[in-house]
């Protein structure tokens, strides 16, 4: 009889874990990672990680509600954060092959303007980006890109 309820106890606990993890589903931890966006300049450094270096964590986090892409070439497009956030999860891991200078152009306590330069060797990629505060964090708002 003891063995009888071990066994069933032992089920139980199966598929209790087993349901948990299908409810969490795969990479659910990651997806959840928290970035520290408390400043200005950790959330530039985080865009600049997330856009040239492949990262992924706080990819959602890291974007406006309201954020806005344009790029300028022969013809103008424009997304939406959904968009952005999608594509930059599809490139989790690459890294791009460029330099990278970032020059802040303009400052205050609850905006920052940067101008993000990625110089590859045959082109260059200039990006207007306007990160917000948003509560404690800071979030990217709009970014408007151009090619040279």
């Amino acid at each position: 009889m003891k063995t009888l309820v071990k066994t069933f106890a032992a089920a139980a606990l199966i598929a209790i874990s087993t349901f948990t993890m299908a409810a969490e589903g795969p990479g659910a931890k990651a997806a959840k990672a928290n970035i520290n966006l408390s400043t200005a300049d950790l959330a530039l450094e985080h865009y600049v990680a997330v856009t040239t270096e492949g990262e992924s964590a706080g990819v959602e986090q890291l974007f406006a509600a309201d954020f806005n892409q344009k790029i300028q070439a022969s013809n103008t497009q424009s997304n939406g954060r959904s968009e952005v956030v999608k594509s930059l999860k599809k490139q989790k891991g690459e890294k791009l092959n460029c330099t990278v200078n970032t020059d802040i152009i303009e400052e205050s306590a609850d905006y920052m303007v940067a101008k993000v330069t990625l110089k590859f060797e045959n082109f260059t990629k200039t990006d207007l980006v306007t990160l917000e505060r948003v509560g404690n964090d800071w979030k990217v708002s709009k970014s408007i890109s151009s090619y040279k």
